[in-house]
């Protein structure tokens, strides 16, 4: 009996090693270090920019940004989400090129290439909704628990943009086809005449556009380092993140832009609410530098030791992205719930002191919350396969309407705030639409027909 989990984990560990060792050798394996570097960076900001304090009635939570203005030049490092987007965008003008070469469509790539993310996004919004729901039964303050599920579903404000560029891949590959560069350019204007309307004229809901059309622009940049036509020579990547750097000052230090890259409460401008040209200019800066240690880091992972735990790191990158939160509602109850780590002003040197066994411990949750469902991740990769919907106008109607109901989910999700939302934490209308669309496309990937041509696709 004792045995049992130390061979689970021998398994699991072998299960990478194999992986690792059966990589093509043709992968481009710096892709997949940079989403593994960019997700630590995520879960380590997350866990860092929140200060928390427990009073008579409870915790109180503000961001560190709030109270501590020299963290805001920190936010250059930590905001990480435009490589997330350059990645994707790799990825997926990868898998999709694969997939139509045999033989496939883009309704049958994308269904495949969204199940992947909505899947593990169901697990965590149904966890969700039952812990609420057993919290709610022991006698918990329904606004505290409203707050922890708002705390914990805050990643999915990221899942709203990204799904949503997955469903768009087909359409805006084909424009980069022919356009190229030319797209993200122009993508990139327009969210600069948006900040124009927005911040010089005080046009309202025209900011509300960038959200969609700041990330696309990104993704489009993947596509463009995919295909060679952003090549990775220095020649090319050390300009390009040199004078991305310089738009970013100039836009931040000397211009109307605040320095933060994250989202500061009180600050009239905010450069992720929505995005803005100066996180685009960081969004090149971050893409040169990228393509600079490109050749570098393929080296590198040609060790076995390093690639592999690349490849398990993206084995579960969903899961440790999507509960990484929710690790922090557990580790606030754990530790300043019991009173184990004081409360310290912030900012000082005892409060930097004390982010050691902060983040130690909420390390050690979300391994915990990775090693239950991390399972649920693995068995949608292994389920993906691109094969073809039964042909029709039906069932590419179905996926459009599926997908707008999961995007409109996750998004009254995200907008829902901290408020008690009934027993299970999460507005009973908005979780039913998202549970819907998760529906409707898992009903169209299973009504389909086999295409032996086609293999599976790359992550």
């Amino acid at each position: 009996m004792t045995t049992r989990p130390r061979d689970g984990v021998r398994r699991v560990v072998t299960g990478w090693r194999r992986m690792a060792a059966s990589t093509p050798a043709g992968r481009d394996r710096h892709v997949d270090l940079i989403r593994a570097v960019a997700i630590a960076a995520v879960v380590t900001g997350h866990w860092l920019v929140v200060y928390v304090t427990w009073g008579p009635s409870g915790p109180t939570g503000r961001s560190i940004l709030e109270l501590v203005p020299w963290t805001h030049p920190l936010t250059w490092i930590f905001q990480v989400m435009p490589l997330f987007f350059l990645v994707g965008g790799f990825a997926n003008a990868a898998s999709l090129t694969s997939h139509l070469a045999r033989g496939g469509n883009g309704t049958g790539w994308t269904l495949d290439r969204a199940a992947r993310l909505v899947q593990p996004t169901t697990v965590l919004l149904c966890g969700l909704a039952a812990g609420a729901f057993v919290a709610r039964s022991l006698g918990a303050p329904p606004a505290t628990v409203g707050t922890a599920v708002w705390l914990a579903s805050i990643p999915l404000w990221f899942l709203v943009a990204y799904i949503a560029v997955v469903f768009l891949t087909p359409f805006m590959y084909g424009l980069h086809r022919r356009a190229g560069l030319a797209v993200p350019i122009v993508l990139a204007a327009m969210v600069g005449a948006d900040d124009v309307a927005r911040l010089g004229f005080g046009v309202p809901y025209v900011g509300t556009a960038n959200y969609l059309l700041a990330w696309l622009a990104v993704h489009q940049l993947g596509f463009a380092v995919q295909d060679g036509r952003l090549p990775s020579r220095w020649r090319v990547a050390l300009p390009l993140a040199a004078a991305g750097l310089a738009v970013l000052v100039l836009l931040t230090v000397a211009g109307p832009y605040p320095v933060s890259m994250v989202g500061v409460t009180g600050e009239r401008t905010q450069n992720t609410a929505p995005p803005t040209l100066a996180l685009l200019a960081l969004a090149v800066t971050q893409t040169g530098v990228a393509l600079s240690l490109r050749g570098l880091g393929n080296r590198w992972l040609r060790r076995p030791g390093p690639w592999t735990v690349v490849v398990a790191v993206n084995s579960v990158i969903m899961t440790l992205f999507l509960w990484h939160m929710t690790a922090v509602v557990f580790g606030v109850a754990l530790l300043y719930g019991t009173g184990v780590l004081p409360s310290a002003a912030p900012g000082s040197a005892f409060w930097l002191l004390l982010r050691i066994p902060w983040v130690a411990c909420l390390a050690l949750i979300l391994a915990v919350l990775v090693v239950v469902f991390g399972r649920f991740e693995r068995r949608a990769d292994r389920r993906s396969r691109p094969v073809e919907p039964i042909p029709g106008v039906l069932p590419a109607t179905l996926t459009v309407a599926g997908a707008g109901a999961v995007v409109a989910g996750l998004l009254g999700v995200a907008l829902a705030g901290p408020g008690p939302h009934g027993p299970a934490g999460l507005p009973a209308g908005v979780l039913a639409t998202y549970l819907a669309g998760a529906a409707l496309l898992e009903l169209v990937r299973r009504h389909r027909r086999p295409a032996s041509r086609c293999t599976t696709v790359s992550r």
